[in-house]
C-alpha cells in the first residue's frame, strides 16, 4: 500500500471533488466486452447522432395544445362506457365460441357415451362380485378375457394440446350428466417421479372428494360398492396419452385390468397424432389388456371454420376486423400449428384494443339490438348532435363526403348504423353462399373470409357491376360468358374457385346447395325468390332425367361449357350467374362502408406488437416517455424537460440521444450531474441557515465546509450514474467499454420511425 499522506499533503476540497468526479474505476463492476483484434479506429462517422423519433408529428405550441385539450370530448371518463361495451361484446363472443365447439363435438360425445354403456354391459356380464369379493385386497381370479380393459382412443389431430383441454373437460361433464362416474387425469400425473401412486391418489381425490395419503385401489372399490347403485360405469379420461411416462401408464393399465370386474372401469385416452401411438409408448403386456375403439374429433380447420362462421361471418356481436387484420390472424393461426386458442386470444386482444382506442366503439350496443343508444350517450354527456358530428368526421365519411353521407344516412347516427348493419348482413349471406359452393372443392371458410374482406377486390368488381339482380334475366348468355371469362382471369382466388365448382355440381348436390341458400337468404326477398325458382327447376329437371345417370348430366354440362356451347336451360349456369350477381352487388366489405371505424378493428401493427412483442422498442418508449406513464404532479407541466425527480435510467437514456454511436462517459456524466444535482442545489440554503424562525442567527464569519459535505453529492451522483448505466446494459441498450476505448460506451439500440 502507498504510505499514508500527512495532513499537510492532503489535497484541497476542489482538487478532491475534481478527482472524485473523473475517477469511475472504483464504481465499475460491469462486464466489459472482449477486445477485438479487428476493431478499427473510430472515424468521423461515429459522431453522427441518432435520435429516437417516436412522435413523427411536429411539436405544437401551448395555445394549440390547450385548444385541443379544451375541444377533446373523449377523455378518461368516457373510457368506462367503452369498457362496459367491451365486456358485453366479448362475453357474447366467448359464449358463442363455447357453444360452437360444444356443438361440433356433440355427435362424437353421443357415440362415446353409447360405447361406454355397451362396454359396461360387457363387463358386468362376466360376473357380479359380492361386497366382500369386491372390497377384498386381492383381485378376482378369472380367465384372460374378463381382464380386457375397454379403451376409447380419441383422435384429436391437434399439434398443440391446449385446444383439447376444454374438449376433454366438456366430455367429462357430458358423461357426468349421463350418470357416469368420471375422473380426468393429466399427463403430469403419469410422471416417473409420482409413479402409479400419484395416479391413484388423484383418482381417490376426485371420486371421494378427500385427499388421502394412502394409494390403495381397494379404497376405490369400497367407495364404488357403497354407492348403493352399481348401475353406472367408472370412466377414467387421460387427456394426453403421448405425454405420459410409458412405464407408469403401462403399470396403471395392468392394475386397472386386475380390478375391472370389481370396479367396472372404462378408459378414454386422447391421442394427437395417429391411432398407432399406443404401440410406441406402452409395453407389450399392457397392450394385450386393451380392447380399443377409435373416435375422431373435428379437425382444427373444421373447428376454425365453425368459429369464423359464428363469430366473424354471422356477426354475432357486431364486431368485425379489417382485411389486413384477418390475413395476419390467419397467418398467425397457421404459424401456431393450427391452435384455435391462439386465434381466440388474438381476437380478444383485437377487440380490447378497438374499444380502448376508438371513441365511438360503445355504439356497438346498437348493433347488439339495444335501442337506448341516445340515452346511453346522454348519460355520459354525449348529445346526438355531438355523436353525429364526430361520426361524420371519421375517415370513411370524409372520403364519401359530408353532403352525400347526410343524404344517404340521414341526420341521425342511428340511420347510419342501421345501414351499416344491413351491409354486414348482406355481406354475410353472400359469403355463406360461396362457402356452401366451395365446400365441395375443400375451400376453407377462413381463406374465403380473408378474400371476401379485401376492399381492392370489391372496388375492381364495382367497376364492372351490372344492372343488378332485377335485370339479370335480360343479360344474354354470351355476355354472361364473356363476363365470366374476364372475371375468372382477373380473380383466380377462392371466390372464383367456388364459382367454377358450382358449374360442375351434379343435380343432387346442386339441389342440396340451393336448399342451404334458401335458409341463408330468407331475409333478402329479391334473392330468396330466385333461389326458390332455381330449386324448382332442379327438381323438375331431376324428375325428367331420373332415368339418366346424374354424373352423365353433370359431364354434359361441363363439356358444353368447355366448348362454349350456350345452354339457356342449364340450372348450373343460372345458379352460377345468380351467385356472381350476389358477389358483385351485395358482397361489400366492411371497410368500404361508412362509419365502419365504429365496429371494425384495423390496426394490424398494434395487434402484431401485442402478440409477437417488441420488448426493446417498448423499453425505449417507456424510458423516453416516463412523464406520460407516471403522470405525477411535478412532471405534468414540464412537457419533455428533464427533471431531477425522474428515474436515473430515464435521465441517462434521454441524454444519450444527444450522442452518436459512441458516448463519452465523462461528458455523459457531466450532463447527468447537472440534472441530478439540480434538486439539491435548489434546496440549498447555505451552511449558516437555521430552520427555526425564532432562533435564526446571521453570522458574518463564513464556516469552512467539511470534506464530506463537498464529496458526498459527487460520490452519490457517480453511484447513481453507474447504477443507471448498469440498468441500460442489462436491458440491452448499451455495450460496455472495451480495452481499447475505456472511456466510451456504445449504443446498440436505436429507435425506428413508425
Amino acid at each position: 500500500m502507498a504510505p499514508s499522506a500527512t495532513a499537510s499533503d492532503s489535497p484541497s476540497p476542489s482538487t478532491t471533488s475534481e478527482t472524485t468526479e473523473n475517477n469511475f474505476q472504483p464504481f465499475f463492476v460491469l462486464h466489459r466486452a472482449r477486445s477485438r483484434k479487428s476493431e478499427k479506429k473510430p472515424t468521423g462517422t461515429w459522431k453522427t447522432r441518432r435520435r429516437i423519433d417516436l412522435s413523427p408529428s411536429s411539436p405544437k405550441n401551448g395555445e394549440k395544445l390547450d385548444a385541443e385539450k379544451a375541444g377533446a370530448w373523449d377523455d378518461y371518463r368516457h373510457v368506462n362506457i367503452r369498457m362496459e361495451a367491451f365486456d358485453d361484446v366479448w362475453s357474447k363472443i366467448k359464449s358463442t365460441i363455447k357453444d360452437v365447439l360444444r356443438d361440433i363435438n356433440t355427435n362424437v360425445f353421443n357415440d362415446i357415451h353409447h360405447w361406454v354403456r355397451e362396454s359396461f354391459k360387457m363387463i358386468t356380464s362376466f360376473a357380479i362380485p359380492t361386497f366382500p369379493e369386491a372390497t377384498g385386497s386381492f383381485p378376482m381370479v378369472t380367465d384372460a378375457t374378463s381382464k380386457q380393459l375397454f379403451t376409447g382412443l380419441v383422435l384429436t389431430k391437434n399439434m398443440e394440446f391446449v385446444d383439447d383441454l376444454m374438449t376433454f373437460e366438456e366430455l367429462g361433464s357430458y358423461l357426468k350428466s349421463q350418470g357416469c362416474h368420471v375422473a380426468n387425469l393429466s399427463s403430469l400425473e403419469f410422471s416417473l417421479k409420482n409413479g402409479i401412486g400419484g395416479c391413484l391418489r388423484s383418482l381417490l381425490r376426485q371420486f371421494l372428494m378427500v385427499t388421502l395419503d394412502a394409494a390403495d385401489v381397494s379404497i376405490l372399490a369400497t367407495w364404488y360398492r357403497e354407492q348403493g347403485s352399481c348401475d353406472n360405469p367408472v370412466v377414467i379420461i387421460i387427456e394426453d396419452m403421448e405425454r405420459c411416462c410409458g412405464s407408469v401408464l403401462s403399470d396403471f393399465i395392468l392394475m386397472l385390468s386386475e380390478w375391472v370386474l370389481k370396479i367396472p372401469m372404462v378408459l378414454i385416452m386422447g391421442i394427437a397424432t395417429t391411432l398407432d401411438a399406443p404401440k410406441s409408448i406402452l409395453q407389450s403386456n399392457a397392450l394385450h389388456h386393451l380392447c380399443p375403439c377409435k373416435f375422431i374429433l373435428g379437425t382444427p380447420p373444421e373447428r376454425m371454420d365453425a368459429v369464423v362462421e359464428a363469430v366473424l361471418v354471422k356477426q354475432c356481436s357486431g364486431f368485425g376486423i379489417s382485411h389486413k387484420v384477418a390475413v395476419f390472424m390467419r397467418n398467425y393461426f397457421v404459424s401456431q400449428d393450427g391452435t384455435i386458442t391462439s386465434f381466440i386470444r388474438a381476437l380478444k386482444i383485437a377487440c380490447a384494443q378497438h374499444f380502448f382506442v376508438e371513441p365511438l366503439s360503445f355504439m356497438l350496443w346498437f348493433l347488439l339490438g339495444d335501442d337506448n343508444l341516445v340515452l346511453q350517450g346522454e348519460k355520459y354527456g354525449l348529445s346526438p348532435e355531438m355523436m353525429l358530428k364526430h361520426a361524420l368526421s371519421l375517415p370513411s365519411c370524409q372520403s364519401i363526403g359530408r353532403d352525400k353521407t347526410t343524404k344517404h344516412h340521414g341526420e341521425t347516427i342511428m340511420n347510419g348504423l342501421a345501414e351499416l348493419k344491413k351491409i354486414q348482413c348482406q355481406w354475410s349471406i353472400v359469403v355463406l353462399c360461396l362457402y356452401e359452393a366451395g365446400k365441395c372443392d375443400k375451400v376453407t371458410l377462413l381463406d374465403l373470409f380473408c378474400e371476401a374482406l379485401d376492399p381492392d377486390s370489391f372496388k375492381s368488381r364495382a367497376l364492372y357491376n351490372g344492372r343488378g339482380l332485377e335485370n339479370d334475366s335480360g343479360v344474354s348468355s354470351s355476355d354472361c360468358y364473356k363476363h365470366q371469362q374476364y372475371y375468372t382471369t382477373r380473380n383466380s382466388g377462392f371466390i372464383c374457385q367456388a364459382l367454377q365448382k358450382l358449374r360442375d355440381l351434379p343435380a343432387v348436390q346442386l339441389c342440396k346447395l340451393l336448399k342451404g341458400w334458401g335458409k341463408y337468404t330468407v331475409n333478402v326477398p329479391q334473392i330468396h325468390e330466385k333461389v326458390k325458382k332455381l330449386l324448382s327447376e332442379v327438381k323438375s329437371e331431376d324428375g325428367k332425367g331420373s332415368g339418366q345417370d346424374l354424373s352423365t348430366i353433370s359431364k354434359r354440362h361441363a363439356s358444353r361449357k368447355h366448348l362454349k356451347i350456350e345452354d339457356s336451360d342449364s340450372v348450373n349456369e343460372k345458379a352460377a350467374k345468380l351467385l356472381e350477381s350476389m358477389v358483385r352487388i351485395y358482397m361489400q366489405p366492411l371497410e368500404c362502408a361508412a362509419f365502419h371505424e365504429i365496429v371494425c378493428f384495423k390496426n394490424v401493427n398494434a395487434l402484431q406488437t401485442a402478440l409477437i412483442g417488441d420488448p426493446r422498442r417498448r423499453i425505449q418508449v417507456d424510458l423516453l416517455e416516463v412523464q406520460n406513464i407516471i403522470q405525477c404532479s411535478c412532471c405534468s407541466g414540464s412537457s419533455n424537460a428533464l427533471l431531477p425527480s425522474m428515474h436515473d435510467s430515464s435521465i441517462l437514456y434521454t441524454l444519450a440521444q444527444e450522442h452518436g454511436d459512441l458516448i463519452n462517459l465523462h461528458d455523459w456524466y457531466q450532463s447527468f450531474k447537472s440534472v441530478a444535482l439540480r434538486l439539491s442545489n435548489k434546496g440549498k440554503r447555505g451552511p449558516n441557515y437555521s430552520p427555526s424562525p425564532k432562533k435564526r442567527k446571521v453570522s458574518t464569519k463564513p464556516a469552512k465546509p467539511s470534506e464530506a459535505s463537498i464529496q458526498y453529492p459527487f460520490v452519490d451522483s457517480i453511484a447513481r450514474f453507474c447504477r443507471a448505466v448498469t440498468e441500460l446494459q442489462i436491458t440491452g441498450l448499451l455495450r460496455m467499454p472495451s480495452k481499447r476505448r475505456p472511456d466510451y460506451v456504445q449504443r446498440v439500440a436505436f429507435g425506428f420511425r413508425e
